[in-house]
């Protein structure tokens, strides 16, 4: 879990009854952490919800505080989740829409990466996630991909930046992917060169969704903060950007052969 991101309210709230069974039997941090094996401060960190609670402390926790299987039963409910905090609303979105468009300034498209790929940008993460949260969060970005071939078909229009198809993790097979999955029938890729980039294409990246409701959605992604939002100001002002920007862009075809090119450099 990143510092940006607050800890699941499932930990909190674990956390919380934890503290509460401990302080009511009277039993210390230390004595805790002695028969579960966990330092007092992981302890502490655990009953303030910034860590994850274990299957293996609420075990112990609950012999040792006589809680009555009710610590135990709270495994059932406590998971890393897939995905950063700030983005979980769009998620959940996503897997409701029948279009989606967006356009992309410096990575890979999430739906578009493959796991080499995802793995190298989550890995890096600034500040460091844990191994856990690492491979939970890369099969999270593998299993978004299942829209792709859902069906009823979703309409999906990618738009990508140069630069994103140049970026350090980028390599052969990142490209050959990207230009196999322009090729199935409810997918667009199209590439905006440097040469064709215009002011709206250096604002960074916007997605636009549209659900099986026909409520339509914009979302923008920026280094500390989200914004899902279904302000009709706001998502016609990101569609009459990404219609600008798509204007510019290559066709399809030619972006297949411009990533190809690319990709036979490498």
């Amino acid at each position: 879990m990143s510092a940006q991101d607050p800890p699941p309210a499932t930990w909190r709230y674990c956390g919380d009854q934890l503290k509460r069974w401990r302080t009511r039997a009277g039993v210390s941090r230390e004595e805790l952490g002695a028969a579960a094996k966990y330092a007092p401060d992981t302890i502490k960190s655990m009953e303030q919800g910034v860590r994850m609670p274990t299957p293996q402390l609420l075990d112990v926790a609950d012999v040792l505080l006589r809680a009555e299987g009710l610590l135990s039963a709270a495994k059932d409910f406590l998971r890393r989740e897939k995905f950063p905090a700030r983005a979980q609303d769009f998620m959940g979105r996503e897997s409701e829409a029948r279009t989606r468009w967006s356009y992309e300034t410096v990575l890979v498209p999430g739906l578009l990466q493959t796991e080499r790929y995802a793995r190298g940008l989550i890995g890096n993460h600034s500040p460091p996630l844990d191994e856990e949260t690492v491979e939970a969060r890369v099969a999270a970005r593998m299993e978004r991909q299942e829209i792709l071939y859902r069906r009823p078909l979703v309409a999906l229009s990618f738009i990508v930046y140069e630069a994103a198809l140049r970026g350090p993790h980028v390599d052969r097979e990142q490209l050959l992917q990207v230009v196999k999955l322009g090729r199935l029938c409810n997918v667009s890729v199209q590439v905006l060169p440097f040469a064709r980039a215009i002011p709206a294409a250096l604002l960074g990246p916007v997605v636009l969704l549209e659900t099986w409701d026909h409520e339509r959605l914009a979302f923008g992604e920026g280094q500390f903060d989200s914004r899902l939002t279904a302000d009709p100001d706001l998502v016609s002002n990101t569609t009459e950007r990404l219609s600008m920007i798509r204007m510019e862009a290559l066709g399809g075809a030619e972006s297949a052969g411009f990533i190809e090119r690319m990709a036979d450099g490498i």
